[in-house]
């Protein structure tokens, strides 16, 4: 006799079947009382439902990551616009022969910003050797928004050397896929912004900040006031780029007018490049030669 659990599985397996051959036989799905509630899309996207989607969002990442023994992150953030150096080099001789100086000047500055690409590369894959000479609960796993740009960079640094990595992406009216270095299984979809933030702080232990734009300056600042408001644990926060991050926030004018304490500065520190990154998280955490 087969157990109940056996029988509530194949309940749900035989739910999702329907709807799927329903699907496949491009037939309109019409709402329908009689559906089982979990198994009801049209019933599952009403408004009033909203808090049981909030809650899948947080628990499907949140159980898949466990699984898999993700329990500590580094999470690198920055620009999804930079190209990698080979990229980059392949658009700037192809702008050599153009007659478009705008073109010129944007395959320059691309090939320029492509070295935030390289060194977030390199971070990544520095992050991934450490943690391979240890146990699983202790290892540190590289996790981004799974975009392109830096996101890719820091996946892929992962990814060439041997580890697995996460990527948290978000549904955007421009289509963002995923890039091809996350590891398949920890590669999360999300809707709601709020909830893959949160995703991001549950278990990062450091933050490392590339250059970018509204995206990277929302996560940036909302780390660094659950951190200065000890709605979060400290945790290193890593600015890689002084000269952009100084050129673009005049920290020190919020402490001038008194916006923010003197303190406020220790959150967070410039680096330029990944060893120095790492060598904060080292010193944070005391980690010596590769190990806690």
């Amino acid at each position: 006799m087969k157990s109940e659990h056996d029988l509530n599985e194949r309940t749900l397996a035989d739910a999702w079947a329907d709807l799927k051959a329903h699907a496949d036989a491009g037939l309109p799905l019409e709402p329908d009382a009689y559906r089982l509630a979990f198994a009801d899309p049209e019933f599952l996207l009403r408004r009033e439902v909203r808090g049981i989607r909030f809650q899948l969002e947080l628990l499907k990442p949140e159980l898949d990551q466990h699984s898999q023994g993700i329990a500590n992150t580094i999470v690198v953030f920055g620009s999804a616009r930079f190209l990698s150096r080979q990229a980059a080099q392949e658009q700037m001789e192809l702008a050599q022969s153009s007659a478009d100086p705008s073109y010129r000047r944007k395959a320059e500055r691309d090939l320029r910003n492509a070295e935030y690409y390289e060194q977030a590369r390199l971070f990544g894959s520095l992050v991934a050797q450490h943690s391979s000479q240890l146990p699983t609960a202790e290892q540190l796993f590289i996790c981004t928004g799974g975009g392109p740009g830096i996101m890719e960079a820091a996946n892929r640094g992962a990814s060439e050397a041997g580890a697995p990595s996460v990527g948290l992406n978000i549904a955007l009216p421009f289509e963002q896929a995923p890039n091809p270095y996350i590891t398949p299984t920890l590669s999360f979809k999300f809707h709601y912004f709020a909830l893959r933030k949160m995703h991001f702080m549950m278990r990062a232990k450091a933050l490392v900040a590339f250059p970018g734009g509204f995206g990277t300056l929302d996560e940036l600042f909302e780390i660094l006031t659950l951190v200065q408001t000890g709605k979060a644990q400290a945790v290193p926060v890593v600015l890689f780029g002084s000269d952009y991050w100084k050129k673009l926030i005049n920290f020190e004018q919020l402490v001038e007018d008194g916006t923010i304490s003197a303190d406020d500065l220790k959150l967070f520190n410039y680096v330029d490049s990944h060893h120095a990154a790492w060598q904060v998280i080292q010193s944070f955490y005391e980690l010596k030669n590769g190990s806690a």
